[in-house]
């Protein structure tokens, strides 16, 4: 019993060394592609008995899915858009029943909500055997399926939690301790190729945690230095990029698990932390940017311009700070595959964020580098952000929005308010001035 003992602990010994080595070299196996191949044919049959359950309780063909609304027919309120509220340009003065215009579009905002909706979990068109992806009781469908999910479960939460948990404790300590060992280095040649080389060996390791199964295209145009810009969907994010290149960061500074990394990480490079709510940190991070992004011994700094994350069917409003720069930007869209786990940013508390990724299936991507892209003459900041962010959009397949991200823990803008006001009086004082007018002329008769 002790030699099979003392065999079993050595050939995991020996797996684990191998992983490490195929880590360090940057080298899979592809074991975790084959691995979401297999839950793809898993997911083909669980899907196959409800359909086959719906239909012989409807005993109809399975109703269509609804059609997504077509995004682009949606009145969007912006300072430029203030048909957004129904203003017409065509009407000429103020009559009563101009004022159904706003209850309608107010009716629709409610109703169809384009915003609240980008922070909300994607509804997936298809179970994947995770009691999490909906409130319907597919798991009870029939005997064979109730199986499969309860092994499942199973298989989740007793083998690969707890061996997630031991990679992902692992590869933080060698985080920690590589960025540690690297920052006693002067500032040079030597300490900027080990950065980018233990950088991406931890974060290819820490991604073996959540059995990350990440796509690239086009590395050809894989950003080396200046400023890379990307959609914001989870923490998670600059996890993925980084197990492919060597970036620097800007972001938010956190307290707990995520301030303690990010002081490690500033140990070895030159990365952007700041406190949202002091105003001073704006004028700071865009001087701190311009002197980065112009330095090419540096590597790319990573943005996330919509400041918030978006549950990955839409892009929303990029902070135009990153694009204030005088410099070349390179977009990157990342699109999560939700069938294996939805990576989207909805938790309170970090901490369950964290069991919701370890006990997911798998974290399935494809990344896209895009052609860099410089600010034309004569171009705003702003209409250089939109830009950018369509192309991005586009080329992720996903929704190109104007809405702020922030309106959904703020208020509307005070001045986008006083635009429509102000849009909405002038056909008041149209209409009352010639009313006026006339008043005027039947008294001088």
């Amino acid at each position: 019993m002790e030699l099979m003992y003392n065999v079993l602990w050595g050939i995991y010994v020996s797996v684990f060394l191998m992983l490490v080595l195929l880590a360090s070299l940057h080298e899979h196996l592809n074991l975790r592609k084959l691995y979401t191949e297999i839950l793809l044919k898993l997911f083909a049959f669980g899907q196959e008995r409800v359909e086959r359950k719906r239909f012989k309780a409807s005993g109809s063909e399975a109703d269509e899915p609804d059609s997504p609304v077509d995004e682009g027919k949606r009145p969007i309120l912006s300072p430029d858009n203030p048909q957004a509220l129904g203003i017409r340009d065509d009407i000429k003065g103020f009559h009563l029943d101009y004022v159904l215009e706003y209850i309608t579009a107010g009716m629709v905002a409610i109703m169809d909500d384009s915003l609240t909706k980008c922070f909300e979990p994607e509804e997936l068109p298809v179970w994947n055997l995770l009691s999490r992806t909906n409130n319907r009781s597919y798991e009870f469908v029939s005997f064979r399926l109730t199986m499969c999910w309860i092994l499942g479960f199973f298989f989740r939460y007793f083998v690969l939690l707890p061996l997630r948990l031991i990679i992902l404790l692992i590869g933080i300590l060698l985080l920690c301790i590589s960025m540690t060992f690297v920052g006693i280095f002067p500032e040079g040649k030597l300490k900027r190729w080990m950065n980018g080389k233990l950088l991406v060996f931890c974060f290819d390791f820490i991604a073996g945690s959540l059995s990350l199964v990440a796509t690239f295209y086009n590395e050809e145009n894989k950003p080396k230095n200046g400023i890379a810009v990307a959609n914001h969907t989870s923490p998670i994010d600059s996890l993925v990029l980084a197990t492919n290149n060597c970036y620097d960061m800007v972001g938010q500074k956190h307290e707990g698990t995520l301030g303690i990394i990010m002081s490690v990480l500033s140990r070895a490079s030159t990365h952007v932390w700041f406190e949202r709510t002091n105003a001073k940190d704006r004028s700071f991070v865009i001087r701190r940017l311009q002197e980065h992004a112009h330095d090419p011994n540096l590597p790319p700094i990573l943005i996330f311009p919509e400041g918030v994350c978006v549950n990955n069917t839409s892009v929303m409003q990029f902070k135009k700070g990153a694009f204030e720069v005088n410099s070349v930007v390179y977009p990157i869209a990342i699109r999560f595959d939700a069938r294996f786990g939805d990576p989207f940013w909805w938790q309170d508390k970090f901490f369950h964020f964290i069991l919701y990724m370890l006990t997911s299936w798998a974290i399935v991507c494809n990344v896209w580098y895009l052609p860099p892209m410089e600010k034309k003459p004569g171009e705003s900041a702003s209409a250089f952000a939109d830009r950018v962010k369509a192309k991005i959009a586009h080329q992720g397949g996903m929704i190109d929005l104007t809405w702020d991200g922030f309106l959904k823990s703020k208020p509307v803008k005070e001045e986008w308010k006083k635009r429509q006001q102000e849009e909405f009086a002038k056909h008041l004082k149209a209409q009352y001035g010639t009313y006026i007018s006339e008043c005027d002329k039947e008294k001088e008769e």
